[in-house]
């Protein structure tokens, strides 16, 4: 902002006596928003927000569609399904831009709620309160792993036998590690990975040293033969299939581009569920 400390405290000051309360609790390495403060900014995000919905639907008025869509999504959509969806998306509407952040499944509804991002696209949610599905596709977790493996000569794997078997993990915050602790809690077998990771592009590429299984949900994968990899569906006797839900923050009216382009991944994902 090129001014000092001081002068930047005075300006606060003085919004805060126009404003008819303090709206930072004064700490002694800093401050930081009161309850009064979060309020304040939650009404100026959602004011941007209006804004930018205002602006896109003027556009819209003269046939040329324009704004910016933030997403939020998990991992697996973004090496393959993400790019896929916005290059087509752009090439009918090049005047539409957009931001995509990997998120969690908890981040992700922290960005919405916030206003940080438009949509989400995200594996087994967290929480769901401000979370308003949009559409929901069914993910069966499947095991990947080297074509030498004893297990890819089998169509369809048990989990007993993954975990009978090195096995690389992800980290706690994510739906397929959810899913897998709930499935081997009720099961005989015990998680026990010689590897865990908060990135799934790093777990893919490790089985290729290792001969490990890895877990991971279908958009996200795509095995070519010269890949030496092999993907095998976890039964559901097992593992239930979990949801990709795709999702807006509850009772938000978005942006035309960010509505339009959620229509356009409802359509696509309603051939996958």
């Amino acid at each position: 902002m090129n001014i000092t400390a001081s002068a930047l405290n005075r300006r606060i000051q003085r919004f805060e006596a126009e404003f008819g309360s303090e709206i930072f609790e004064r700490l002694p390495r800093g401050v930081r928003l009161n309850p009064a403060g979060e309020l304040l900014v939650q009404h100026f995000r959602a004011q941007a927000s209006d804004l930018r919905r205002v602006q896109s639907q003027v556009a819209d008025l003269s046939g040329e569609r324009r704004g910016h869509v933030n997403v939020a999504c998990s991992q697996a959509l973004i090496p393959y399904f993400l790019p896929e969806q916005i290059a087509a998306y752009r090439l009918a509407h090049p005047g539409v831009t957009f931001s995509v952040m990997v998120r969690d499944r908890a981040a992700a509804e922290r960005d919405l709620a916030s206003f940080s991002s438009d949509l989400a696209l995200v594996f087994e949610p967290v929480h769901l309160v401000d979370f308003e599905v949009l559409m929901a596709a069914p993910q069966v977790i499947h095991a990947l792993m080297r074509t030498d493996h004893p297990l890819a000569a089998q169509p369809e794997v048990r989990l007993r036998d993954c975990l009978d078997h090195p096995h690389v993990l992800p980290s706690a915050e994510y739906g397929v590690r959810a899913l897998l602790e709930q499935a081997a809690a009720r099961g005989s077998r015990a998680l026990r990975p010689v590897v865990e990771s908060d990135s799934f592009d790093f777990m893919r590429h490790y089985v290729r040293h290792e001969n490990a299984v890895a877990f991971q949900i279908p958009i996200g994968l795509r095995v070519y033969p010269a890949d030496g990899l092999a993907v095998r569906p976890l039964s559901q006797r097992d593992v239930p299939a979990g949801s990709l839900l795709l999702g807006q923050m509850r009772g938000r009216t978005l942006p035309v581009a960010s509505a339009r382009f959620a229509q356009e991944l409802t359509k696509v994902l309603e051939g996958i569920a």
